[in-house]
């Protein structure tokens, strides 16, 4: 029921996506080729062929895109990682980048 004279407002919401970051790998010549791939099975929840294949990668160019995701989630996955690699006693190091690629 509207009353004379009651003034609605409109509120418009803008919802966007949030951006999206890249997880870099990045190698070096301590880490073992089987801990980056466990990593990438287990963090990155690559199948082994990926995996295989994206170790390859960051071995052969120096360093790979592993994922794409919100900021949050990337730290995240990056802090597991590098938590278990210094467990490991290798210093693995990973790096997130903005993706101004990402298509929404």
């Amino acid at each position: 029921m509207s009353v004379q004279g009651e003034t609605r407002e409109k509120t418009r919401v803008n919802i966007r996506e949030p951006k999206h970051y890249q997880v870099i790998m990045h190698n070096d010549d301590f880490t073992s080729m089987d801990f980056v791939v466990d990593i990438l099975m287990c963090i990155f929840h690559k199948e082994e062929a990926e995996a295989n294949r994206l170790m390859l990668m960051v071995h052969e160019k120096g360093r790979a895109a592993v994922g794409v995701y919100p900021y949050d989630i990337a730290v995240t996955k990056v802090q597991a990682a590098t938590a278990k690699a210094r467990e490991e006693g290798f210093p693995f190091r990973m790096t997130v980048e903005e993706n101004n690629a990402y298509i929404r």
